[in-house]
């Protein structure tokens, strides 16, 4: 996708964005009241207290091929267990007490507040169209990382994200 074709789309997929958000809110929850044990030894207790959580039935997709972005098809079309927009994320009801998605995606709750809206949607469409889903480099450091946490290591999520960013992103 060219910055052009990126600009163009950009409104849609932001309004889509904001209005998904606003219908789903009332069910939205602090991820500091799931319950879960490992992941605050990961991310502070601010982190888990104002990134929310949204248990659905299947989680939100953008329409993306409506806007002329047919090379998102697969994307589209998958079935994700956990889908991150902003600083709230769906996840699938029969999965909400998987700990690890919830880790995985509060990855992505950083890498969305870090890069901010616009940087982080075109680099997560770049990394899709160049590499694939399981290969776009913002997807690969959260799998990544969720690897170390399943693996049973307790580390600093932000710095690792942080870190990670500042590789390719200068001034992250």
């Amino acid at each position: 996708m060219t910055p052009e074709e990126f600009q163009r789309v950009y409104p849609l997929i932001a309004e889509w964005v904001a209005r998904t958000l606003r219908v789903h809110a009332p069910h939205a929850r602090p991820v500091a009241t799931a319950g879960f044990s490992r992941l605050p030894r990961c991310f502070g207790a601010t982190m888990l207290a104002s990134a929310k959580f949204i248990p659905v039935a299947d989680c939100p997709v953008p329409p993306l091929a409506s806007w002329g972005l047919g090379q998102f098809a697969d994307f589209q079309n998958m079935v994700p267990g956990g889908i991150t927009y902003l600083d709230s994320y769906f996840v699938r009801t029969e999965l909400t007490r998987m700990e690890d998605l919830h880790f995985h995606e509060l990855i992505h709750v950083i890498q969305w507040r870090l890069l901010g809206p616009e940087r982080f949607l075109a680099s997560y469409a770049d990394g899709l169209e160049k590499f694939g889903y399981e290969d776009s480099p913002l997807e690969a450091m959260a799998y990544g990382a969720q690897n170390r946490f399943v693996g049973g290591e307790d580390f600093d999520a932000e710095a690792y994200v942080r870190l990670e960013l500042g590789k390719a992103y200068p001034g992250v």
